[in-house]
């Protein structure tokens, strides 16, 4: 095995540069909305935001380094049957342009929740979905800022408690300063960071290889091309319909009622330009999933022609470590490996920042706003709670990241697993109000409820059950483990990295 380099000067300063840009960012649009102190424009941009930025901001508000290492993982070591995957996603978008963002827009609602009230003429059922996105919502950003933080001290000694402030305190203080405005475009900012470090990989590694044409033809030769199985066992890990079917429910749920969505699609001036910004999310997924399965199959190549699977080998103690081994191996030119970083940062802040908008804007028009104290202030001294209410929630990410820092690999995948399963519950509140007339609320309450509780259950019970091993094989035949350096460098990785079993785009 080569020997794998470390974190150096150029590394250093494109991760700096990509954080002290997120925080310009801020600065200017607070500083560009000094006299305009409005609710109005901190969370939803004086509703007069482009289709573009929109769009974009729309699609890396579901990315994270979930994404970034643990797609190219399960093209690794389960083949490339998910990347059917990107079907269900798709029909997932148009659903939503087309269904629900005509249900949604013309409220000019800015807490999705809001519907429910208004279809429920109850408190109540807004109060339900508001209490599980916020749950929800806290729980993934704290999952979304860990992973890379793991990631960082496995490849340059940086503790992972000062990762996690980091990420914590640059999302929060550019979404504090800025609002709406400042997400949005800090959004599109890292969304090209993201897509040049996913293509640094897929372009390096297949040059190395010796093209994408000899890439496909090793994975073939291993079993790893294989896209459809229409097997309909349920316990099969993987299947079209799990795959499409299970993926188009969970992200109608996402591109249609998630808050995060909704808060950005609202933010447009006409219904039409919203149903564009949601449908213009197809070419991004289909970019960013296939850019990550790609890098997968590369890798995997990479290590074949090698004769040495790392995980096999025990250079690394589970999958989602390969992503960053590889970098540290192969993209051996100055500031190359910094920009993968910045690319993992780039998807938490993302998501961090969208959570932390969604959060104080459900927050604000849920449970404050109602109250006469509250919307008699004066809009300046509004703007200012809101605000603080971004710097709460910051806190509580912070909090939970902690949390997933110190209780392992079993209780992080069981929360990752909550963030899906929140999902159905709160897409069957919205779908019971627009398609069933003579629902009322106490069904939406009590279904809500139990929608969360059920899947809750099964996922977290789950990962009680032993999995099945794959049966695809991996190349073995010139592994050696006396490379004392590659052992003594991924070492930290070896026990912080934890093995995340959901690959692809997350629900914040």
């Amino acid at each position: 095995m080569s020997e794998v380099r470390k974190f150096e000067t150029w590394d250093y300063v494109v991760f700096a540069l990509m954080l002290l840009v997120s925080a310009f960012i801020g600065i200017f649009y607070a500083v560009k909305a000094r006299k305009n102190t409005s609710t109005g424009d901190f969370l939803m941009a004086s509703r007069g935001m482009s289709i573009i930025p929109v769009a974009v901001s729309i699609l890396v508000s579901f990315m994270s380094a979930i994404l970034i290492l643990g797609t190219p993982a399960e093209m690794y070591t389960a083949g490339t049957q998910y990347f059917v995957y990107l079907i269900g996603m798709c029909a997932a978008i148009v659903i939503s342009a087309l269904v629900f963002v005509p249900l949604l827009y013309p409220l000019k609602i800015t807490s999705s929740f809001e519907y429910l009230e208004k279809r429920f003429n109850s408190k109540a059922a807004k109060v339900t979905g508001t209490l599980i996105m916020v749950v929800q919502q806290i729980l993934y950003m704290g999952i979304a800022s860990f992973a890379p933080s793991t990631a960082l001290e496995a490849v340059t000694g940086f503790p992972v408690w000062a990762t996690i402030i980091t990420v914590g305190l640059v999302s929060t203080f550019y979404t504090s300063l800025g609002g709406m405005k400042a997400v949005v475009w800090t959004d599109v900012f890292q969304s090209s960071v993201m897509l040049a470090g996913l293509l640094a990989i897929v372009i390096q590694g297949s040059i190395v290889v010796g093209g994408m044409s000899e890439v496909w033809s090793i994975n073939d030769a291993w079993g790893r091309i294989d896209f459809f199985d229409f097997n309909p066992d349920p316990t099969q890990r993987h299947s079209f319909w799990s795959l499409v079917v299970g993926g188009a429910i969970g992200w109608t749920s996402t591109y249609g009622v998630n808050q995060a969505s909704v808060q950005r699609y609202c933010a447009l001036p006409t219904l039409q330009k919203a149903k564009i910004s949601v449908m213009l999310n197809v070419i991004g997924v289909i970019i960013l999933l296939t850019l990550t399965a790609l890098a997968g199959i590369v890798v995997f190549a990479y290590y074949a022609q090698k004769g040495c699977d790392p995980l096999s080998a025990g250079y690394v103690s589970n999958s989602n470590q390969l992503i960053p081994y590889f970098v540290m191996e192969v993209l051996g030119y100055p500031g190359l490996p910094g920009l993968f970083i910045s690319c993992l940062f780039s998807g938490a802040l993302s998501t961090m920042s969208s959570c932390l908008n969604a959060l104080a804007a459900v927050t604000w028009e849920d449970f404050m706003k109602p109250f006469p104290f509250f919307s008699e202030m004066p809009e300046s001294r509004k703007t200012l709670i809101t605000k603080l209410l971004v710097l709460l929630y910051g806190g509580a990410g912070i909090g939970m990241s902690f949390m997933a820092k110190n209780l392992g690999g079993t209780v992080l995948q069981a929360s990752l697993s909550f963030t899906g399963a929140a999902s159905g519950p709160l897409l069957g509140l919205f779908c019971l109000g627009a398609l069933f007339k003579w629902a009322n609320w106490i069904g939406a309450v009590v279904g809500g409820i139990l929608g969360l509780i059920l899947p809750l259950w099964i996922s977290i019970g789950a990962y009680s059950v032993t999995t099945r091993p794959s049966s695809l094989a991996f190349p073995t035949n010139s592994c050696s483990i006396s490379n004392s350096s590659i052992t003594t460098t991924m070492s930290t990785i070896n026990s912080t990295i934890f093995d995340i079993t959901t690959p692809g785009f997350e629900e914040p």
